[in-house]
């Protein structure tokens, strides 16, 4: 009887065994949950990385639509029969006002007055529908779209002959009648901001 006692006994967990058990499972679970929070972070990150790659991208692609749809003008002047309408084109060092197509979303587009240029910090797109050249109805108010935030710096430059005769070359403003053969657009973001910008550059319809 004794012996059986004495296996009995030496068969079970001492303290000390049982306080070594309980700090290697605290240490397990301090490192999964560390391991747990360090992958929520970098899941986080990699989410805003993606989002902002997906906003530059979506905004690319916008302003390179409307670019290459601003619209020559046959006569080459104003609107003449609506009185505070933009000039076909005017561009300048950081804005951009012309008349061109603007997609509805449907598959189709329709003649707006369009102005691209930077607000605070806000990359703004502001349009409103192109009236008929002798129509005497009040101007429709303006559509005006946020593109991107956060934006520090909008510089526009337009490639073409400043005169008839001069060699071509990127010049910081353009008023026509014709059209630049290329413009190109900048985006500048403040010191530490993680997005980087390509030059986008685009033909309209010469």
């Amino acid at each position: 009887m004794t012996n059986h006692g004495a296996k009995g006994r030496q068969s079970g967990f001492t303290l000390l065994e049982v306080l070594v058990v309980l700090v290697v499972l605290g240490l397990l679970v301090v490192g999964l949950t560390q391991g747990v929070r360090a992958g929520l972070a970098m899941w986080g990150a990699q989410t805003a990385r993606v989002g902002e790659t997906s906003q530059l991208d979506a905004t690319a692609r916008i302003l390179r639509i409307l670019l290459t749809g601003i619209a020559a003008n046959p006569s080459g002047g104003v609107n003449p029969g609506a009185a505070g309408t933009t000039a076909e084109f005017e561009g300048r060092a950081d804005s951009l006002a012309f008349v061109g197509d603007l997609p509805n979303g449907l598959g189709s587009s329709r003649r707006a007055e369009i102005k691209i240029e930077l607000r605070g910090e806000r990359l703004v797109l502001t349009w409103t529908p192109r009236r008929h050249e002798l129509s005497s109805a009040p101007p429709p108010a303006p559509v005006e779209t946020e593109l991107m935030r956060w934006v520090e710096r909008l510089d526009l430059a337009y490639w073409g002959s400043p005169a008839p005769g001069q060699p071509p070359g990127w010049q910081s403003q353009w008023d026509g009648p014709g059209l630049p053969e290329l413009v190109r657009l900048r985006l500048g973001f403040a010191q530490g901001d993680r997005r980087r910008w390509p030059d986008l550059i685009a033909a309209p319809q010469l």
